[in-house]
């Protein structure tokens, strides 16, 4: 279109201009923008971490109690009470558990009026204390110094007599789309515990004569192709059973309900890289790092009894939807 009072070119030459100039400013403002980028590196874009979340899988236990551990590793200077107030301090931060103090489970053992040795004590000692679980530990194997290593078992009693052992994989969302973020470590120890239940059904027993190989052939014989024993354990047993009309018969059992054991060290890469992301997500302000953690033996324990917890509750369906986290490298949050 001709703009009046103009020639013929130089309209066209005006509306050039008007189409160019859009497209000179959206160039200016890329490149001041992403010089705006260059110059600040990456403080702009945040650090994104997924910090992991445990709570308490087991609605029947709520109140515990922790003991003082029992050292019985090489190193005479561990205490107990310092393994006991660091395993106790982690399991209070779990949603769902009430933790009984420590100071009062020592004053109530000296009441108790007898040593604990069997599983059977420690049941009456739980309910002594009026709690649902006592956890009993011990230390197997420690050294103080660089690269420090501490070996650790723990033995949870239930009150109640009835509440029989929870395999690890119990509540686990298995046959589900969940299932693929099940950590493969627990995949593993339900199977090989699954496995050894099932061979238990298979062992002979003890003080009973062995049959002849002719009588063995003989009870083959009748035995139908593919059957199994009535008690055979199989994977529904992972999936816990619904509710019924009447409570189930009374069974007592002794042993512990959930136990674990498991050794850490500090020259282990997956060890150190689970305590830098530790760290990560403390605010601590003091000099060294997540690498100061392996000089400073209260804090290499307390680490350890954090990834035992978490084991422990994760491999019986304690893990919880990560959080997500959005950190920019500024100020405190710089890492």
């Amino acid at each position: 279109m001709r703009v009046p009072g103009t020639s013929q070119r130089e309209s066209d030459n005006l509306s050039v201009g008007r189409t160019a100039c859009p497209q000179r400013a959206a160039v200016w403002w890329g490149l001041m923008w992403g010089s705006l980028v260059m110059a600040s590196g990456c403080a702009l874009f945040p650090d994104i971490r997924h910090k992991p979340q445990v709570i308490n899988p087991f609605p029947q236990i709520e109140s515990v109690a922790v003991l003082p551990f029992f050292n019985q590793s090489e190193e005479p200077t561990l205490s107990g009470e310092r393994v006991a107030l660091a395993y106790m301090n982690e399991l209070q931060q779990i949603r769902g558990f009430e933790v009984l103090p420590l100071g009062a489970v020592k004053v109530k053992l000296q009441e108790f009026g007898r040593p604990l040795t069997t599983g059977e004590d420690f049941q009456s000692f739980a309910q002594f204390l009026g709690v649902d679980a006592v956890l009993v530990g011990s230390v197997t194997d420690y050294d103080p110094y660089y690269p420090p290593r501490m070996t650790m078992k723990v033995n949870w009693y239930a009150a109640n007599p009835a509440f029989h052992p929870i395999p690890v994989g119990y509540g686990i969302p298995w046959g589900t789309k969940e299932e693929k973020k099940i950590p493969r470590w627990v995949h593993y120890e339900a199977q090989r515990e699954l496995a050894a239940e099932q061979l238990k059904t298979q062992e002979p027993v003890m003080g009973e004569l062995n049959a002849s190989q002719e009588e063995w052939a003989a009870i083959v014989a009748h035995e139908v192709d593919g059957q199994l024993p009535p008690d055979w354990p199989d994977p529904n047993g992972f999936i816990p059973d619904g509710p019924v009309p009447t409570p189930p018969p009374m069974r007592p059992q002794h042993a512990p309900i959930i136990s674990h054991m498991r050794s850490f060290n500090g020259h282990d890469e997956d060890f150190t890289e689970q305590l830098a992301e530790y760290f990560y997500f403390r605010d601590d302000a003091r000099f060294g790092g997540w690498q100061a953690y392996l000089q400073r033996s209260e804090d290499f324990i307390r680490f350890c009894c954090y990834l035992h917890l978490h084991e422990t509750l994760i491999a019986r369906g304690g893990r919880d939807k990560s959080r997500l986290i959005l950190r920019w490298p500024i100020d405190r949050y710089s890492r």
